[in-house]
């Protein structure tokens, strides 16, 4: 037998499995109450505006350039509307800054490969998005805690990556809403990791993948704001800004963005003639038609019905949940974050969950570059309704409540 562990790549070792992929499994079981996947409600996509638009395609002039191979930058109309959605939040840019990825996954593999070389460090967050996460480990990095509060210097940082043999790169963060946790960065710690990021010398990866979710809160202007304004202009920034249409229309599509200065978008570029020449023309055509006739008012319905949905969720916690839990209270996107007390292993209660109580969510330890904090969970309430996240929550509260006494 052909031992294929012995001509893989040393990068493919870093390579895991996604403990959310596996989790999203558990949605074709109807006695399952999921609040694992934070994928959005299918009842909730423009079905009938995708329907239009690729009747619009098929039956008008366009089919033939749809169907057919296109630049790898991306469709230039749907380039130009998210020019403009863009400036509307201070990234003043034109369709040159934009370029399109095969949803905002793509983005971060892209963007690990441009920046990671083995042993170079990238800072995140604690905890971060797996799937960031994923998309770096395959080009060998370190990872190190990236702290907004100052209790970390420049040269802490510096000394750090020297020692694993490489250097700092970049710091990657969810400013909005992040997933898992759901918390957004105050004004304070956007310009605390620019000053930063000008004195370690690296680019800053702002995913903004939920920047359109605000249920509540005053909006924050994003890092790439920030560092427009302070720059003078987009040429002059560090900043690079992903987003994506997942959230919003539709994940199946898989059209993502990301938005930067042209050193980055001419190199990213190149990227994707090597590595699948362009994103799915007739799928960001489709998205450009749906998006320019009704982007508005989609976010506006989905805004509505997760903010109701958020709200439950608090409310349900507050009600059932141990007062030696902890969680979250976003002002939008998917996501609460809970935190146990020490002691408790969030894998060990998923499968408990599962068994007795038909609860799903995700244990909070895969989205720690280090492994640690296994008594911490991310829970989405996006998919299920009230009544659901209220029984749902119920369930999840006397099985955390009964293992606290079991432990004590």
């Amino acid at each position: 037998m052909l031992d294929w562990e012995q001509i893989f790549a040393t990068r493919s070792s870093r390579m895991r499995a996604s403990e959310i992929r596996e989790l999203l499994k558990l949605l074709d079981q109807p006695d399952i109450i999921s609040f694992a996947g934070g994928i959005p409600d299918p009842a909730l996509f423009p079905d009938v505006a995708f329907k239009e638009a690729y009747s619009d395609i098929f039956s008008g002039a366009q089919v033939g350039a749809a169907l057919q191979y296109s630049v790898s930058e991306g469709y230039k109309p749907l380039r130009e509307w998210i020019a403009r959605d863009v400036a509307k939040i201070g990234i003043d840019c034109t369709p040159d800054n934009v370029f399109i990825t095969s949803g905002s996954q793509q983005a971060l593999d892209y963007l690990g490969k441009l920046f990671l070389s083995p042993n170079d460090t990238a800072l995140v967050t604690w905890p971060t998005y797996l799937g960031a996460l994923s998309a770096f480990n395959a080009y060998e990095p370190n990872y190190d805690q990236l702290s907004l509060n100052g209790n970390r210097t420049p040269e802490a940082y510096r000394d750090t990556a020297a020692k694993t043999g490489g250097a700092v790169k970049f710091a990657y963060l969810s400013a909005d809403f992040s997933n898992p946790t759901g918390e957004t960065v105050d004004l304070a710690g956007r310009e605390k990791l620019l000053a930063l990021a000008d004195e370690l010398d690296i680019a800053i990866l702002e995913d903004a993948a939920y920047q359109h979710l605000r249920y509540d809160g005053e909006a924050i202007p994003p890092i790439m704001a920030l560092d427009i304004a302070r720059r003078g202009g987009i040429e002059n920034t560090r900043t690079i800004y992903s987003g994506s249409f997942s959230k919003t229309l539709a994940p199946g599509l898989r059209v993502g963005f990301v938005v930067a200065a042209m050193p980055v978008i001419r190199k990213l570029v190149l990227m994707k003639q090597a590595a699948d020449l362009h994103s799915s023309t007739i799928n960001q055509i489709a998205i450009e038609h749906v998006a320019s006739r009704g982007f508005d008012a989609q976010v506006a319905k989905i805004r509505s019905v997760y903010s109701k949905r958020r709200d439950a969720m608090l409310a349900a916690l507050d009600k059932y949940m141990p007062k030696n839990a902890t969680w979250t209270r976003p002002e939008g996107g998917m996501f609460v974050w809970v935190t146990l007390p020490e002691g408790m292993d969030g894998a060990e209660l998923l499968a408990k969950s599962i068994a007795t109580e038909k609860v799903a969510f995700v244990p909070g330890r895969a989205f720690y570059a280090d492994g640690s904090n296994a008594n911490t969970l991310r829970m989405s309430f996006s998919c299920a309704d009230e009544a659901m996240i209220d029984e749902g929550i119920k369930r999840l509260g006397r099985l955390i409540s009964n293992a606290i006494r079991a432990a004590a």
